[in-house]
C-alpha cells in the first residue's frame, strides 16, 4: 500500500507555476519551488506516488549509468541523503552501497572501462574481486567473477517517498490536489496562462508537466510531438527475512534490494514487456537504435492495454471528461512468466533464498525515451511550459535532482548541472539521440 499524501481542498483562482502528476519527479518539483517561496499547486489525477513512483524497486543509484545522466544522479544522491530531515518525514532511505555482480571476464571489462569514465566526475566506486565479492555476498558460493561496488549508492521506500516529499512540500507552502486531473492548458497569445481541471481553472504564468507516461499524450493534445514509449516491468517482494545481503545488488538477471520491512524486492533488470500500440509506430523510427540493442530481452505483445490505447481518442474539449479521467491509475498485472524466470535465476546465484515465501508481486509500466536519458526542459513551442518524464527506469533514484534541476529552470536560477543533455529539443535539431549500451 503506498502512504496517501496530505490534499488541499479547494482550488485556488490563481498560482505562479502548475505541477501536472504527483510522482517522484512532480512532487521534488514542488518541493523545491516551495523552498523558494514559489506559490505552486500540483495537480495528481490519481494519488500521489500511484504509478511508477511507488512500483519500482527502490534504487538510488548513480553506478551503470549514462554519463549523461551520472552527475544529476550524484546531485540526486546527496539530496537523498538530506531528505528525511528536508520534508521532516520519512523516505526510508538509507545508504547501503550498490553492487553489480559480473559472470565474465567481459563484463569486468565493460564495467572497468565505465568506471575510467566515470572518474571524470569524481565517482566513489571500485572494481571488487571474486573473492571479495564472496566476502559481500557470503551466499553465492562463489557464484560471481567480481563486480564493481559504489558505497555511496542507497535505496529509499517507493511506497512512502513521494507522499512523504509531497506532505515535505505542503509544509512549505504548495499545495496538494489529488484526483484532479488537468484536461489542457489555455493560451494567450501563444503563452501558457491557465490550466484546466476536472473540478476548474487554475490561471498561472509557467506549468511543469510531470506525467510520465501520459506526457505525451497530454502534448500531442497541443501539437508537441514527444517520442516516448511505455514498457512494463514486473517484481515482487519477499516476507522478513535474515540475510548477509548488505548491499542493492545487480545481477544479470535479477535485482536485489532489503527493505526496511525486512523483505526483498526482487526483479529483473533487463526482462521488459511492450504492448503494441498506435505510438509503437508513430514513433518506430525513433527506437531503431534502442530495438537493435536490446531486441533479446524485449517482450511484444497486443493486450487490453493495446486495445484501450487504439481506440482512445486523442483530441477532446476542455468540458468534457478527459483520457486521465477516464483511467485514474496505470494498475497492469505483474507477468508471471518473467517472474518465475526471475526467481529462478536469484535461487541459483543465492540458494538461500529458494524457500523464502513471496508476499506480493505487481506490475509497473516505465516511460521510456529513445535514448533511455530523460527530459527536463522548457519546451520553445508554447512558453511557459515545461517537460520533465521519460526516465526510462531511473526516475526514482534521479527524483530528487529531477526536480530540483527543474525548478532552476522554471526560476532562471543557476542549473544544478549542465542541462543541455536533457533538452527536449534534441529530438527535433537533427541531434538523432541515441541510447548507450550498459552492463
Amino acid at each position: 500500500m503506498v502512504d496517501l499524501a496530505e490534499r488541499d481542498e479547494s482550488l485556488p483562482e490563481r498560482a505562479e507555476v502548475v505541477v501536472i502528476g504527483g510522482g517522484i519527479a512532480g512532487v521534488s518539483t514542488a518541493l523545491f519551488l516551495a523552498e523558494r517561496g514559489v506559490d505552486v499547486s500540483l495537480c495528481e489525477k490519481g494519488y500521489v506516488g500511484g504509478e511508477q513512483s511507488s512500483r519500482n524497486w527502490g534504487w538510488v543509484t548513480a553506478r551503470n549509468r549514462d554519463m549523461r545522466e551520472l552527475p544529476l544522479c550524484l546531485e540526486s544522491g546527496r539530496l537523498w541523503s538530506e531528505m528525511n530531515e528536508r520534508v521532516r518525514g520519512e523516505t526510508g532511505y538509507r545508504r547501503t552501497g550498490s553492487l553489480r555482480a559480473f559472470t565474465s571476464i567481459e563484463q569486468q571489462a565493460t564495467g572497468s572501462a565505465w568506471l575510467d569514465d566515470a572518474r571524470q566526475f569524481d565517482f566513489p566506486a571500485r572494481l571488487v574481486s571474486a573473492a571479495e565479492m564472496n566476502q559481500m555476498v557470503p551466499a553465492s558460493g562463489g557464484a560471481f567473477a567480481g563486480g564493481l561496488y559504489a558505497e555511496d549508492d542507497g535505496r529509499a521506500e517507493p511506497q512512502m517517498a513521494a507522499p512523504a516529499i509531497a506532505n515535505g512540500a505542503r509544509k512549505m507552502g504548495a499545495k496538494i490536489f489529488t484526483r484532479c486531473a488537468v484536461r489542457g492548458l489555455e493560451l494567450s497569445a501563444g503563452r501558457v496562462s491557465a490550466v484546466v481541471t476536472e473540478h476548474g481553472r487554475i490561471k498561472c504564468s509557467s506549468v511543469v508537466l510531470a506525467g510520465g507516461g501520459w506526457s505525451t499524450l497530454f502534448l500531442r493534445r497541443l501539437g508537441v510531438r514527444l517520442p516516448q514509449l511505455l514498457v512494463q516491468a514486473s517484481a515482487m517482494r519477499t516476507v522478513p527475512f535474515e540475510s548477509a545481503v548488505a548491499p542493492t545488488l545487480y545481477g544479470d538477471r535479477f535485482s536485489l534490494r532489503k527493505r526496511l520491512d525486512g523483505g526483498f524486492t526482487i526483479g529483473d533488470p533487463f526482462a521488459t514487456l511492450t504492448d503494441i500500440t498506435p505510438d509503437s509506430f508513430r514513433f518506430a523510427g525513433d527506437y531503431f537504435a534502442m530495438l537493435t540493442m536490446s531486441w533479446r530481452r524485449l517482450g511484444f505483445r497486443f493486450g487490453r492495454r493495446a486495445l484501450r490505447e487504439w481506440t482512445r481518442t486523442n483530441s477532446w474539449n476542455l468540458d468534457q471528461i478527459s483520457p486521465f479521467e477516464q483511467v485514474r491509475v496505470l494498475d497492469p498485472a505483474p507477468v508471471q512468466s518473467l517472474l518465475k524466470n526471475t526467481h529462478k535465476a536469484l535461487v541459483a546465484a543465492l540458494p538461500e533464498f529458494a524457500d523464502v515465501p513471496i508476499a506480493q508481486q505487481w506490475g509497473g509500466l516505465l516511460d521510456v525515451t529513445p535514448d533511455a536519458v530523460p527530459v527536463i526542459s522548457d519546451i520553445e513551442k508554447i512558453p511557459g511550459l515545461f517537460l520533465i518524464c521519460g526516465f526510462s527506469g531511473h526516475g526514482f533514484g534521479m527524483g530528487p535532482g529531477a526536480g530540483h534541476l527543474m525548478a532552476d529552470l522554471v526560476t532562471g536560477k543557476p542549473p544544478i548541472v549542465d542541462p543541455t543533455s536533457f533538452r527536449y529539443s534534441r529530438f527535433t535539431d537533427g541531434s538523432n539521440p541515441k541510447p548507450k549500451a550498459g552492463f
